[in-house]
């Protein structure tokens, strides 16, 4: 959700998940919507992809929602920013009818595409999100440099 269109994480993200059965998922404005050639890298794994402009329609279906802000720095006119910068916005009382076992991931750092109130709900998983990154990042330059990672 958010900016598919210039967001690398969802690149990436979409990359490695069409590795899995995966059906997508995919909000954004029509501006932003993700790139033909990602879409097509879809396609070819025999996958399924839906495109939606409202995030209240998707929320009940997804296990993972993954988030992204939309970067003012992506537009060179500052009207189209404005015209999009607010259109998702997910609070806490979206998620009531969400599956129980969803989590919100975002990459962080948020602007206002998330309110302060899901921070503290379950579902909320973009602070351990956060600090797992830490974790791995820890252990390729561990890697990297020769040492023993130890319990």
């Amino acid at each position: 959700m958010g900016d598919l269109k210039y967001g690398r994480t969802v690149h990436s993200l979409v990359t490695a998940l069409t590795n899995y059965n995966t059906t997508f998922h995919l909000v954004s404005p029509e501006e932003l919507k993700l790139p033909s050639s990602v879409k097509r890298h879809i396609k070819e794994k025999n996958l399924v992809y839906h495109q939606y402009t409202e995030l209240d329609e998707v929320i009940p279906k997804v296990d993972i929602l993954y988030m992204t802000r939309i970067q003012q720095e992506r537009f060179a006119d500052p009207l189209e920013y404005e015209r999009v910068k607010n259109a998702y916005i997910l609070r806490n009382e979206m998620l009531e009818d969400s599956k129980k076992n969803l989590r919100v991931l975002h990459p962080l750092p948020r602007v206002n595409e998330i309110t302060e109130d899901v921070d503290s709900n379950p579902k909320a998983y973009y602070f351990q999100q956060a600090q797992n990154g830490v974790y791995v990042r820890q252990a390729l330059l561990a890697t990297i440099l020769g040492k023993n990672i130890k319990n």
